[in-house]
């Protein structure tokens, strides 16, 4: 698994409508690490939406993990109600109407789910695991 950050300035184009919680997790000072991790890495966040509820959302576009027949794949990391959030389109695609639909990997999910934590352990160094 690779992952290519989404910068603010091209974030309108990365955004896809099938992106869906994983899930969220709920360890005291967490999100902290994860920001402040996220921000020496990246820089600024994906999409800039100061609030009580949402405060950072760093997008990234996935490489080497097979989401077909979607033609790619998108994981979010955010907070959410002092939660972190995981979030993914792994799993879903959208139709001809642009309407979410799942594939034949959305029973995957959850194996997804922990590559992605380890994935995130492992790069910032911060209890996911």
């Amino acid at each position: 698994m690779e992952l290519e950050f989404i910068p603010v300035e091209d974030f309108y184009f990365a955004l896809t409508l099938a992106v869906r919680t994983l899930e969220d997790l709920d360890k005291p000072g967490l999100v902290e690490q994860v920001r402040s991790r996220l921000l020496v890495e990246c820089g600024q966040p994906s999409t800039i939406a100061p609030g009580k509820q949402n405060t950072f959302n760093y997008v990234f576009r996935v490489h080497y993990v097979d989401n077909s027949p979607a033609s790619g794949l998108f994981v979010s990391i955010s907070d959410w109600n002092n939660k972190l959030r995981l979030s993914s389109d792994y799993g879903w695609t959208l139709d001809q109407e642009r309407k979410p639909i799942r594939t034949d990997k959305y029973s995957q999910r959850s194996q997804f789910t922990q590559q992605l934590r380890s994935h995130f352990h492992h790069w910032l160094q911060v209890p996911l695991c």
